[in-house]
């Protein structure tokens, strides 16, 4: 089944496309196929790929899976939340994972609760108007580092130590990040849907 992913991220696809091969899933990005990227005007993660899922399957056609994911830090009351792509871009910087990286240790610098978790949306739809879409969450919970550690991965994933690892998930294998992240943990949830409700596998 061809599945259009509401995102051109290439980090993104390989992640989500290893999690769904198993189903006979192939996932295809919005952009192979014209596709302009969706608003995301929504403070909540569901409602943000619930938009981004209908707004690729309208375009294209095709079913369409939609991932709206990001970094909540306890003590910023959640934040940066559904910003966290553009954390820094928010307060007059550059939209990159470092410039993100830094604005988040200045918002901390003399903060002691270090709690934090990955959370991901995952939203699946039929189509444009499917009444009943297919939606999973998934956290992973950790704690922010004073510094970054590690070259591997993408995002907040140098600051991102997960305590029931012992390291940053910044130096974990990508088998192991698969395993344990947010986003695996929506695909272990959104998988058991694609079979009970889609009948796909």
């Amino acid at each position: 089944m061809k599945l259009v992913l509401a995102s051109n991220n290439a980090k993104k696809l390989a992640e989500l496309q290893a999690l769904f091969a198993p189903l006979g899933i192939e996932l295809v990005t919005q952009g192979s196929l014209g596709i302009p990227e969706a608003e995301e005007p929504f403070d909540s993660f569901v409602e943000n790929a619930l938009a981004k899922a209908r707004h690729a399957a309208r375009l294209s056609g095709l079913p369409a899976l939609a991932d709206d994911s990001g970094i909540s830090v306890d003590a910023l009351g959640g934040a940066p939340g559904v910003r966290s792509a553009r954390y820094a871009l928010d307060a007059g910087g550059e939209k990159s994972d470092a410039a993100n990286n830094q604005r988040l240790l200045r918002e901390l610098a003399d903060v002691a609760d270090r709690r934090a978790r990955f959370v991901c949306a995952l939203v699946a739809v039929r189509s444009a108007e499917d009444p009943e879409p297919l939606v999973a969450m998934g956290r992973w919970m950790g704690e922010i580092l004073a510094a970054p550690d590690g070259e591997g991965g993408f995002g907040y994933d140098p600051l991102m130590h997960i305590p029931a690892l012992g390291q940053t998930v910044a130096r974990l294998p990508a088998d192991v990040k698969n395993r344990h992240s947010h986003r695996a943990l929506a695909a272990a949830q959104l998988m058991q849907q694609f079979r009970e409700v889609w009948r796909l596998g």
